[in-house]
């Protein structure tokens, strides 16, 4: 995933909580690797209601602007799309699997052209067939203004792509992509600029849901868009605040073999304070023994209060999404220009000080790579910077007298001013880590918009500041091409390549690994140019959070894969 969106598909922080929300997948199983909590897996049975308690609404109800990691949670309950994540837990749920195609789909030998063929007897909600002409005009809608939010891959991707504006441009007889061809009704074939390997993993991407042209009402399909999932939207309240699906009878597990779709009805209810939803969920009262969250982490004062109780800390789920914080440079302000003094501070952090900031090791682990530690992306384990938990300051001293700065230097740590992963107390930790070491560190907090804007802004990019990075998919190029890749600056817009390198030979490298259609193969070189880049200290990896929430009593088979690292909704029962 790219940066956190505001409609949070991801991390809105409440607290010291860290907080992913639905619209997000993003890890490993309840209690460590197990596939279910609650009343375990194997009383699972279809009936009854599931209720969410959610603190962000799933706004954006529409394919086309949803901006999800593997289909999303809630959205994947009503848009299957071609390919979707494996729904397994633990690192079996980094593969992608088909989902309306009988495959992941076939590339030519170059991957310039993707094609697919869809299974048979796929239904929508009112019982039409699913075709691939339905897929092409899913697509071609989400290059609409009107339906802005989406990934940005197949504008970069497909031939024609940077240009096309959707098919709501010309009235009637709307203009088509013409690099999406539909030769019959079950075939649709993908014509790129360039070859992408990753392409099964884009195709999990709620743009590639299928969409009848003939039911498409644009802005406000959103209230009730046309299911070809296990649930349809019975209503969507005040824009995802409240959303209530029932049983779309139309869909058969004979043609989807990923979700199970246990509950009868599912009432999804949204604006409510997390203390409170965890609260809830603990007390487990009337719909709230039935209860799950798809956005809301507990707290370290929540932790510690669960550790006493064994059948509460039986109802946890423990997962582990790619995600990286980080320390980041913008190498064309002093003095942060000089590789010394980069490496100096990459001597000097204590991560352990940066952990507690963040609510402890139940809540974060510390990293020196900048890919996660999951096999999927390629993790290389390396340390250039050997700091320990409590930083090297002796060394950090060093680095700086090589740089020129014998005697120490004065430095502004730029971070926001809400509580959180990129939070006052984050900041405070780095700033007393970098006090050992004779880096003064002035801190300067900015309001969360101001802050995102001052460090997306190739202009006006701080030198110093705390930052983040997510997978839209669980694989080298979502995570290191945007921060790394000098062709993806953006000047007039939102530029996550902050260090802005432009490195010939590293976009030569990142060219090649993403036109491997071997992913295992890919994988390997990822994590080697991870290192590779590392040398550079052009970040100071920090941590990859960890999210624990907890189910309501009477919840069962829960499980949480390495894609999301958070409970799936639709592997959820209820007694």
């Amino acid at each position: 995933m790219r940066e956190p969106r505001p409609f949070a598909q991801r991390a809105a922080v409440a607290a010291v909580s860290l907080v992913l929300l639905g619209g997000i997948a993003a890890c490993s199983g309840p209690q460590d690797g197990g596939a279910s909590s609650g009343g375990g897996d194997g009383k699972a049975a279809k009936g009854g209601k599931l209720t969410v308690l959610n603190s962000e609404a799933q706004s954006d109800f529409d394919p086309a602007r949803l901006y999800t990691s593997g289909g999303g949670n809630i959205p994947s309950l009503v848009f299957r799309t071609l390919t979707t994540r494996n729904r397994a837990a633990g690192a079996a749920g980094t593969k992608v699997v088909p989902d309306l195609a009988t495959g992941l789909g076939t590339p030519s030998k170059n991957a310039t052209v993707w094609t697919y063929t869809l299974k048979k007897g796929l239904k929508f909600e009112d019982g039409s067939a699913i075709t691939s002409a339905d897929i092409k005009y899913g697509v071609e809608r989400s290059f609409a203004a009107e339906l802005s939010g989406g990934a940005p891959y197949l504008r970069d991707w497909l031939i024609g792509g940077d240009t096309y504006q959707g098919p709501y441009k010309s009235g009637k007889g709307k203009k088509a992509l013409d690099s999406i061809e539909t030769p019959d009704d079950r075939t649709i074939v993908f014509k790129l600029k360039k070859p992408v390997g990753d392409f099964p993993y884009l195709a999990t991407q709620t743009q590639f849901a299928p969409v009848p042209r003939d039911k498409d009402t644009g802005t406000t399909y959103e209230k009730h868009p046309i299911s070809s999932g296990p649930y349809e939207v019975v209503k969507n309240t005040n824009d995802g605040e409240r959303l209530q699906l029932k049983r779309n009878t139309h869909w058969s597990q004979k043609v989807d073999d990923q979700r199970k779709a246990y509950p009868d009805t599912i009432d999804v209810r949204s604006g409510l304070d997390p203390a409170v939803i965890n609260q809830r969920l603990s007390t487990s009262s009337g719909d709230d023994a039935a209860a799950i969250t798809t956005d809301t982490n507990l707290g370290p004062a929540e932790l510690a209060q669960i550790g006493q109780d064994k059948a509460l800390k039986s109802r946890v789920g423990i997962g582990h999404f790619g995600y990286t914080d980080y320390l980041a440079f913008n190498p064309k302000v002093k003095p942060f220009d000089r590789p010394g003094v980069r490496r100096a501070i990459s001597y000097a952090i204590g991560r352990g000080s940066v952990i507690n900031a963040v609510g402890g090791s139940s809540l974060a682990e510390p990293t020196t790579t900048f890919l996660p530690n999951q096999k999927a992306f390629g993790y290389t384990p390396y340390d250039h910077f050997p700091a320990g938990g409590n930083g090297n300051p002796a060394k950090a001293k060093e680095e700086l007298r090589k740089a020129g700065y014998p005697d120490g230097l004065t430095v502004t740590l730029t971070h926001s001013t809400a509580e959180g992963e990129m939070g006052p107390k984050v900041a405070a930790a780095v700033q007393q880590s970098l006090a050992k070491a004779g880096v003064t560190v002035k801190l300067k907090g900015l309001e969360t918009n101001a802050y995102n804007e001052k460090r997306w802004d190739t202009d006006d990019t701080p030198g110093f500041f705390l930052s983040r990075w997510g997978a839209d998919w669980p694989a080298g190029y979502p995570f290191l091409a945007p921060i790394f890749d000098g062709r993806q600056i953006v000047k007039d817009g939102a530029n996550f390549n902050h260090a802005q390198l432009d490195d010939p030979a590293v976009n030569k490298e990142i060219d090649e690994i993403s036109g491997l259609t071997d992913l295992d193969a890919a994988a390997e070189r990822w994590g080697a140019l991870d290192k590779k880049i590392g040398e550079r200290a052009l970040t100071v990896p920090l941590f990859h959070p960890v999210y624990q929430r907890l189910v309501g009593k009477n919840i069962q088979h829960v499980v949480i894969s390495d894609w999301t690292g958070v409970l799936d909704i639709s592997q959820v029962a209820v007694k």
